[in-house]
């Protein structure tokens, strides 16, 4: 039964939505806009294998990446208290989805090179543009080809070896006006040992894509394929075994961007991905548990905004999905499933100073599948800019909105009475409501977001444990209400530039059932976060990147060793001046050797030293 919504605290959080409605609010103001640059890290590349769409997450203040192994071996990416499932992760006007489990969600044999860096859409952005994600979506888009390429290679601590390649060409289309051809190929690998015994990997990948491009249209397509074998201690029970996963993934994605009139623009992207999994629960006795798994998405997803003038636009996204699942441990014929999205959002802008605009967004989200209950949910937003003479700016927000998803197979569709990991055929669809206000101040030199927020999620799936029950997890439904406050700030001197963060949770839970003694995912959040990041550029041969993150991470009767953790990621960049082109990396990640462990029962990583050469052209 579903409680009636309660809505407590105002909530308030500056995502990067958020700067696309200051931007626009800007453009119609005519007043020129500062720009701060505001990565939410000092690094952009990861340490212990090659970079990949999931990696600058890992210090990322408005996210909480739960690894086992390192981010880019199995990764479960939370926003605001949520759990992995809660994430989405889209490329252009489509969500990127697994059926088993979101465990596989960040699976995306893409480029980093080939894709803009990650927005985090929350609150109304992630209910009007997600898919089956009640929380957040991280959301990447295609960039232009422009033509060059890079060389890697790497060696490091724990026998790690790396090999990286990316070029890319462009040519002018002959008797065509401003049209381009491009075209852009990378691989990768790497391979090591593991921070800590049994922890080791073997990655590869490639990935290529062609692109036509005009003075107002892109149009992409793309093929990778990824392998991926990676083995840990308690991977996902806490047994004491030395458990391993083999993934194998292949994406095919069509992109098309298009603009027209005044502040008008269409996206239309479809995809196919196929997912392999071969899980063993002992490697040095593979056949006491293994599971096979190959899941199949089609999809197709179409967005944009038609403004009928300068005080109204039309916001408009559609998506449709086509899962199936082949699988050694479902046991039911919840083997496949159709999900339809459609969201509608209206827009009114209207000045109301010289220098002030007001924006507000009213419409309405449609969530179906051919097995589940729809959902109808309401999306509003208020937005004030101000963009002041010297060109300072300050925003502030209001919002609310509803979202929903359903379960994954691995949650609704295997035993549950047996097994490791017992399902649980009763879970209903999932509905969260978030109240959010927001406050961004942009000056010369600096930048400061702020954030409160209320959520209500009902039905959360969760996987729960009980000392009763010692031989599996269970997935169970919670209904929590989770509040927070957060704070993102940045500022830049001359040489340096420092990032700094702190954000709060506090949860309040009701799971539908007593006989549960922990909480491997909905209960595994920090109390208290700070992150401090730094980018120092002493001399045009030297730069020093480092991010430091420390939490106060919530009780769990799961985990050994403290709650609390100090993690840290220091490059030095040196670029030689007798050598053009080439620069040399010395990095070292979990410089402190933190044994905190990031999901509980799972050993934490160890330390990561590495050296490496990088060639552009």
């Amino acid at each position: 039964m579903k409680r009636a919504p309660h809505f407590i605290i105002p909530a308030i959080m500056t995502s990067l939505s958020g700067y696309t409605l200051a931007n626009e609010a800007t453009e119609l103001a005519e007043i020129e806009k500062i720009t701060v640059s505001a990565s939410p890290t000092a690094n952009q590349l990861p340490v212990g294998t090659f970079d990949a769409p999931v990696s600058n997450l890992e210090y990322d203040p408005r996210v909480d990446l739960q690894s086992r192994n390192m981010a880019e071996a199995q990764a479960d990416v939370t926003i605001r208290g949520g759990i992995f499932e809660n994430t989405g992760f889209s490329v252009g006007s489509v969500t990127l989805f697994d059926p088993q489990s979101g465990h596989y969600f960040a699976e995306i044999p893409i480029a980093p090179q080939m894709l803009s860096s990650a927005k985090i859409f929350t609150g109304v952005d992630n209910a009007f543009y997600g898919m089956n994600s009640s929380v957040g979506t991280v959301a990447f888009g295609w960039t232009p080809i422009k033509a060059g390429g890079s060389a890697s290679l790497g060696v490091g601590s724990n026998d790690f070896n790396l090999q990286s390649v990316n070029a890319a060409v462009a040519m002018p289309l002959e008797g065509v006006k401003n049209w381009q051809l491009g075209f852009q190929g990378e691989y990768s690998h790497s391979q090591s040992d593991g921070t800590i015994e049994y922890g080791d990997h073997d990655f590869s990948r490639a990935s290529a894509r062609v692109q036509l491009s005009g003075p107002q249209s892109q149009t992409d397509l793309f093929y990778g394929s990824q392998q991926k074998f990676f083995g840990w201690p308690n991977m996902y029970t806490p047994f004491g075994v030395n458990e391993t996963e083999d993934l194998d993934t292949e994406l095919f994605l069509v992109n098309h961007q298009q603009n027209y009139a005044a502040y008008s623009s269409f996206e239309v992207s479809a995809y196919y991905r196929k997912n392999n999994d071969h899980y063993i629960y002992s490697r040095e006795n593979p056949s006491a548990f293994e599971a096979f798994h190959e899941t199949t998405v089609k999809s197709i997803g179409f967005s944009g905004r038609h403004a009928q003038s300068q005080s109204f636009a039309l916001n408009y996204s559609a998506q449709f999905i086509e899962d199936s699942i082949e699988s050694t441990t479902l046991e039911n014929n919840f083997t496949s499933r159709n999900y339809y999205k459609l969201s509608v959002l209206p827009e009114y802008q209207t000045d109301i100073a010289n220098n002030q605009l007001l924006t507000v967004r009213l419409g309405a989200a449609y969530d179906d599948t051919n097995r589940d209950d729809s959902e109808f949910s309401l999306l509003c937003d208020i937005n004030w800019n101000i963009v002041n003479t010297d060109g300072s700016e300050r925003t502030v927000y209001l919002s609310f909105a509803q979202a929903s998803q359903v379960a994954g197979y691995t949650a609704i569709g295997g035993s549950d009475s047996g097994g490791l990991f017992r399902s649980n055929y009763n879970l209903e669809r999932e509905t969260t409501q978030n109240l959010e206000l927001g406050l961004l101040l942009e000056q010369q030199t600096w930048q400061l977001n702020s954030a409160l927020f209320y959520r209500q999620d009902e039905n959360l799936t969760d996987w729960t444990y009980s000392f009763d029950s010692v031989f599996a997890r269970a997935a169970n439904p919670v209904d929590i209400d989770t509040s927070g406050v957060e704070f993102l700030a940045t500022k830049h001197f001359d040489t340096l530039e420092l990032i700094s963060s702190y954000s709060y949770l506090h949860k309040s839970e009701t799971y539908s059932t007593q006989d549960i003694d922990a909480s491997f995912y909905a209960l595994n959040f920090p109390d208290h976060r700070i992150t401090l990041g730094a980018v120092w550029t002493p001399t045009d041969m030297l730069e020093f990147r480092i991010d430091n993150e420390w939490r106060k991470q919530h009780e769990n009767a799961l985990r050994s060793g403290d709650d609390s953790a100090l993690f840290t990621h220091l490059t030095v960049k040196l670029t030689p001046t007798g050598v053009d082109n080439l620069f040399i990396t010395l990095a070292a990640d979990n410089l402190w050797g933190e044994s905190f462990e990031e999901i509980p029962g799972t050993p934490g990583r160890g330390e990561q030293y590495t050296l490496s050469a990088t060639y552009s052209w």
